[in-house]
């Protein structure tokens, strides 16, 4: 229903970027999750000890950032001037 209509679909919320980037047949760019940003060991950004106490002992808990290095996943597009996606690609950055 899209495609053609907007310059690029993205997704998100699992917080693991996917390698199905494409450009679909009316110019749509898409990409079903662009990743994270956040503590690289950790359970998606946030403290591991916190995580597996919550699943563990299954009694709710406030996450915690997770400390430590980081990195960042994104995606760098391309639009040309009909607003149609060229080019997608994937990045990722670790601190």
């Amino acid at each position: 229903y899209l495609d053609g209509r907007v310059s690029l679909v993205v997704g998100t919320h699992t917080h693991v970027q996917t390698a199905d980037e494409r450009i679909l047949k009316g110019g749509t760019g898409y990409i079903t999750d662009a990743g994270m940003t956040g503590c690289t060991d950790s359970v998606l950004g946030m403290d591991i000890e916190t995580s597996l106490r919550r699943l563990r002992d299954k009694i709710p808990a406030r996450y915690e950032p997770a400390i430590g290095d980081g990195s960042i996943n994104g995606i760098i597009v391309n639009v040309d001037n009909d607003g149609k996606c060229k080019g997608i690609r994937r990045f990722t950055e670790y601190e």
